[in-house]
């Protein structure tokens, strides 16, 4: 067992490093299934069945031998079993023993139309960062494919000699990139994770002219890959199965573009001055009060289509003009422009599907009087929401908002690191990561008469989940002796909970584990759930600092639905969502 000095000057610590240590439920687990000290196939298969709660013999053999095969097999004694150590470590394997299925396989009916499904979305994809001034490129655009992000969104302006189209944010001062470079690395990334449909939504500011030229870029550089409808709508939507490696083009009509009405713009300065905490800094809104934050807003709005998010508009956007043919026939999805009130736009036309979009402050203001009336239109139709212009930071909004009431493409900024967005990851980690989620059924169904899901009403516990927190291991392989404090080994803590509708969601805190690179906990949770369906498990691990902000120190969020009972190891991510390469908790879930 190794030491470890602390400190400074004349003033050193000493602390033992240590290993982790099977805890005491887990000796007993093994005495249970094991004989004379050894766990035979025969006792690792009634394990996996009566734990676990996984059934197929065929795998768990296959799983037995496998684990000969990892590291661990030094705990494997010649032809007989697994000691006590080797089956700790198989428990606290994340590649094993993950708490989701593995390898990721889509499970979800992907033959029911597009409306029928939450599907991974971006906003702004082509910046670096903040909204104002970072750099705009294909770079984040790759990442977000590769992350499983189904939809991109691209601003489409002219370039400064007007005879090319750059994408880029308009009225601010990022840098631009030209559209055909990221139309080449759309084509070239854009099914390396998922071969479900992409959908590149267009922000519109460009002559005729430029719209031939784009329509002639994207026909060339996708080819086959381009869906082309050959109609202007659709009585439904096609399925995802049915769109498997295609691209698909929304956007408005350009009509529409060129003939709305001048808007007032925003102004936005009042609000960059709100007071950010310093934990929100590094850990970002917590989303259990934002329900609560919620206030009925009276806001002039628009299409976020029909001019720059922020309010700024084309200064020609109102005159009439020509549109290229070609360019129109290349929209697959079209939005639909707003008028009159919430219920005009919510009108859901028997005889065809549109999409619209909306602010994230419209949808919390229009779900107070008007939320049946959203879910009835997101059973058919797509309803896309966006940021609101005073997150020039790049950060994000609650997404339950949005997934409560059936909305299709709650659209984020990936770059926008924090609480939200790692729900969002959560979620689409679901159905194989493949960016596209099985509506539940309530939200695809009404009531005799027309009544839908009301997720503000309180409704019967349907399961309880139960959590617990057993051990941590790994910072120490993956952060330096000082990251947490120059004098002693880190004080860990855990806070676990449940993102979802409002009566399920809650947080809950383990104790702080003092000085020790390998916490163990050995606390439960219960959590009673009224809507599994929509339910996120959150874990996070904060390091305790007395004097300072908690330092962080990993998380994940992982679709509840999913969850694979029994005693699992739970890889945890960075702030990106990126996986440690050795920082896990080994947890236990039950459903009760």
């Amino acid at each position: 067992m190794s030491k470890e000095r602390y400190g400074c000057c004349c003033f050193w610590r000493k602390y033992k490093l240590g290993v982790a240590e099977a805890p005491l439920e887990i000796k007993q687990l093994f005495e249970k299934y094991s004989e004379n000290g050894i766990m035979s196939l025969h006792h690792f298969q009634r394990f996996i069945k009566e734990v676990q709660g996984e059934a197929a013999e065929a795998s768990i053999e296959t799983m037995f031998n496998n684990i000969k095969d990892q590291k661990i097999n030094k705990h494997f004694t010649q032809n007989k079993g697994l000691t006590i150590e080797g089956f700790f470590r198989y428990l606290f394997d994340g590649h094993i023993n993950p708490p989701l299925p593995f390898p990721p396989k889509v499970h979800h009916n992907m033959r029911a139309p597009l409306s029928h499904y939450f599907i991974f979305t971006g906003h702004n994809s082509y910046l670096t960062g903040n909204q104002l001034s970072s750099d705009s490129s294909d770079i984040p655009i790759i990442d977000a494919l590769h992350r499983g992000v189904r939809v991109i969104e691209l601003d489409m302006w002219p370039n400064s000699t007007k005879d090319d189209v750059h994408v880029v944010h308009g009225g601010t001062l990022t840098n631009p990139v030209e559209l055909i470079k990221c139309l080449r690395s759309i084509k070239q990334h854009a099914f390396v994770k998922s071969e479900y449909p992409v959908i590149l939504t267009l922000e519109d500011h460009l002559t005729p002219v430029l719209q031939a030229k784009v329509a002639k870029m994207v026909s060339e550089t996708f080819g086959d890959m381009l869906f082309i409808s050959g109609s202007e709508s659709f009585a439904e939507f096609p399925s995802p199965e049915l769109l498997k490696r295609k691209i698909l083009i929304s956007t408005k009509p350009p009509k529409e573009y060129l003939e709305s009405k001048n808007i007032k713009v925003m102004h936005i300065a009042n609000e960059h001055k709100e007071k950010v905490s310093a934990e929100e800094k590094a850990w970002g809104t917590e989303v259990s009060d934002i329900g609560k934050e919620m206030e009925v807003v009276d806001v002039e709005i628009d299409d976020g289509e029909a001019y720059n998010e922020e309010g700024l508009q084309d200064d020609k956007s109102n005159l009439k003009q020509n549109v290229d043919p070609e360019y129109k026939h290349l929209i697959a999805i079209c939005a639909r422009k707003r008028k009159g009130g919430i219920k005009d736009w919510l009108h859901d036309d028997p005889n065809k599907v549109t999409r619209i979009s909306l602010r994230e402050q419209n949808l919390e203001s229009a779900v107070i009087d008007h939320g049946a009336d959203v879910i009835r239109f997101t059973r058919r139709n797509l309803l896309r929401i966006f940021p609101k212009g005073s997150r020039v930071d790049s950060s994000n909004y609650s997404p339950f908002i949005g997934w409560m009431h059936g909305a299709q493409m709650v659209a984020f900024n990936m770059q926008g690191y924090g609480r939200s967005l790692w729900l969002m990851q959560g979620l689409f980690r679901a159905n194989g990561g493949c960016g596209y989620v099985k509506k539940p059924d309530f939200l695809l169904k009404v009531g005799p008469k027309y009544e839908v899901f009301d997720p503000k009403r309180k409704l019967l516990v349907k399961k309880t989940l139960k959590v617990k927190i057993y051990v941590g291991e790994g910072w120490h392989n993956d952060f330096d002796d000082t990251h947490f404090d120059i004098y002693s080994p880190p004080d860990f803590y855990v806070k676990v909970g449940i993102a979802g509708v409002p009566y399920d969601s809650v947080m809950r805190k383990t104790k702080t584990i003092q000085d020790k690179w390998i916490p163990t906990w050995n606390e439960e949770f219960e959590f009673p759930l009224t809507v599994p369906e929509l339910a996120l498990l959150r874990i996070e691990v904060h390091e305790y600092d007395l004097s300072d902000n908690d330092d962080f120190a990993g998380q994940t969020c992982l679709p509840v639905p999913e969850l694979k009972t029994g005693i699992r190891a739970v890889p945890l991510c960075n702030q990106k969502g990126d996986e440690y390469k050795s920082v896990k908790l080994l947890t236990r879930f039950q459903f009760v």
